[in-house]
């Protein structure tokens, strides 16, 4: 296995562990650190799912400001919210819920008439929870379906003589972080009491059946109600207020109520008037009324058109959660490119088209967990692999360096253009030195290795600087000399005159050198140069490692040229073809001391060649 593989699944499994975690702390409930987020994507996916008509079984009677100022109180008196009461069950509603919290006595006899409306409907009347520390908390427990619901401190009960004639549902509902309901608990406990919830227990009167209690839902008959965490309903709302039907009770109290707006309906009596104070903020608009919060909960419990979230989605939200970013680390395992990007983009824009098309059918999916569960990952993991590969970028930066100072100069930056450069030999014009110290192989066995690699360093070293100030390439040294090529990587016009130029500068500038040198040394070698121009052929030596070089008759000539120059005394021999190819105003003629030509045997070639001398004046 590769250690790009290796790490990859070690990724991978890292990936999805960390999914896993957040998954199994999704099932439990203990996500709360990701509700603000999971509030945003839900309130962006109700607003792009928009409104839509509430269904018609449920009516609001509200006391509004127009019914309190007809009043001349508020809250109500007794009396008036009786007969409110007895005005609707004229008109046959299924059940009358009233909204309104009665935990305080009033005048006796309003108190009196208001018991006698209550026993003569079906109706039921507002409870509410009061916990520790003003936030409802919920222990899971998925064996007993009631260790689990909200734990209140105490109820705020109606007074006896309300609550003997009617049933009871507590109105508390779960909102978010920011104040928007989410949820509606079904049930509620404290140390001595089992209450349930207002919209259930309406429902239960409405429809004439007991609920039945069980693991992640409750049985209204032959209705199955999915709950949530908790034995909590989980709500979407229709609209802005005034989406659920709503009634003015100054209509009721002025004989104006429409008859079929009430009939066969479940009614709710709750108080919209301005400053009430009993508002939400939902998507659609900011001061919803607390009562067409708890309509919207009756119309699920009825119509079963609600959202459903119960222990097999979470368990969907935690698979997403382990197979998502499993997904996006491997596709930036894969595809580190352009195309890699594109694809992670269209799965996240699939599993966001997912997510929205069952959210808009009714089913609530968390966007926050697989989100945060891939979001890191990815993250974690692209930043890794940038780093590895800016790693990677500065050893290949230092490679192309140390190329750079083992090659030829130029040569290095001209294969990184040219990758195929000389892959096939090539035949052209070019102008060969060579030059070479005399006396060097016999100084070194006295010398020692670290004095003899100082003297090479100190010769290497203005060999480079002279032949890559006049534009030439070192195709290699070799020992104690050099081959010095004019035509790579590409001939040019002036390749005798620059070479010409480069061997006059070069005797001058190791002369110099020479003479820095401690008398000792200086004593006992000398060097010798060799200058030819011809054809050459250019091409790459060598299996895995290859040396760029060039080969052929002028390389001969050039090399057996430092052995005429030896012979003769002089500093450098320059073959007639460079000089006539450099000119008449090139460096030999202009600087030292140049004499020929020479007929001169070149060793190991038949025939003879013109040479002339250079010698420094």
């Amino acid at each position: 296995m590769s250690r790009r593989t290796f790490q990859t699944l070690i990724a991978l499994i890292l990936a999805g562990l960390w999914g896993a975690g957040l998954g199994i702390a999704h099932m439990r409930g203990d996500m709360w650190f990701l509700d603000r987020v999971e509030a945003t994507m839900t309130d962006l996916r109700t607003v792009i799912r928009g409104q839509k008509p509430a269904p018609d079984t449920v009516t609001i009677v509200a006391v509004d400001d127009e019914a309190v100022r007809q009043s001349g109180s508020y809250p109500l008196a007794r009396s008036q919210l009786a007969r409110i009461i007895d005005g609707i069950d004229k008109l046959h509603p299924k059940a009358i819920g009233i909204d309104i919290l009665l935990v305080d006595p009033g005048p006796e006899e309003g108190d009196r008439t208001l018991s006698q409306a209550l026993g003569r409907t079906a109706g039921v009347i507002a409870a509410a929870a009061v916990f520790p520390e003003g936030r409802q908390r919920i222990e899971t427990n998925r064996d007993d379906p009631l260790a689990s619901i909200p734990t209140a401190e105490k109820f705020l009960l109606p007074l006896k003589p309300f609550s003997d004639v009617a049933a009871i549902g507590v109105v508390n509902v779960a909102t978010d972080r920011n104040g928007t309901p989410r949820l509606v608990p079904m049930l509620f406990k404290s140390e001595d009491r089992i209450e349930g919830s207002f919209p259930l227990r309406l429902v239960s009167v409405a429809q004439g059946v007991e609920p039945a209690i069980e693991p992640g839902r409750i049985l209204l008959g032959d209705k199955v109600i999915r709950t949530d965490i908790g034995q909590t309903l989980p709500l979407t709302f229709y609209g802005p207020r005034g989406t659920i039907r709503t009634i003015s009770a100054a209509d009721l109290l002025n004989g104006k109520l429409p008859p079929e707006s009430i009939e066969n309906r479940v009614i709710i009596i709750g108080t919209t008037v301005t400053g009430g104070g009993d508002v939400f903020p939902t998507p659609f608009d900011p001061v919803l009324p607390g009562v067409e919060v708890i309509a919207t909960a009756i119309s699920h419990l009825l119509n079963g058109d609600g959202l459903v979230r119960d222990a097999s989605i979470r368990l969907v939200d935690a698979a997403f959660a382990v197979v998502l970013p499993m997904i996006l680390v491997a596709l930036l395992a894969w595809r580190r490119n352009v195309l890699g990007l594109v694809i992670i983009v269209c799965v996240i824009l699939a599993w966001l088209a997912i997510n929205l098309a069952v959210f808009t059918g009714g089913i609530w999916l968390s966007a926050a967990v697989p989100m945060a569960a891939a979001i890191p990952p990815a993250i974690i993991f692209g930043a890794v692999q940038l780093w590895l590969g800016k790693r990677r970028t500065q050893h290949f930066a230092r490679q192309s360096q140390l190329l750079q100072q083992v090659q030829a100069p130029g040569l290095g930056t001209w294969l990184a253009r040219n990758p195929g450069f000389l892959a096939e030999p090539v035949r052209q014009d070019a102008a060969v030195i060579f030059i070479d110290l005399s006396g060097f192989t016999g100084l070194s066995e006295t010398l020692g290795p670290n004095a003899t690699r100082d003297v090479l360093n100190g010769f290497y070293k203005l060999v480079d600087e002279e032949v890559a100030a006049s534009g030439g390439t070192i195709t290699s040294f070799m020992g104690d000399g050099a081959m010095i090529l004019f035509g790579l990587p590409e001939p040019d016009a002036d390749d005798a005159l620059n070479a010409a130029g480069c061997s006059v500068r070069l005797c001058h500038s190791t002369k110099a050198w020479l003479d820095s040198l401690p008398a000792s040394v200086t004593a006992r070698i000398g060097f010798k140069m060799g200058a030819h121009f011809g054809t050459v052929i250019a091409s790459r030596l060598g299996g895995s490692r290859q040396q760029i070089t060039a080969t052929g008759d002028t390389v001969n000539v050039a090399s057996r040229l430092m052995e005429v120059a030896a012979s003769h005394g002089a500093e450098l021999a320059l073959s007639a073809e460079i000089l006539h190819m450099a000119g008449e105003h090139s460096a030999p003629y202009r600087f030292g001391k140049l004499s020929g030509p020479l007929e001169t045997q070149i060793r190991g070639r038949s025939g003879s060649i013109a040479v002339w001398l250079w010698q420094a004046e």
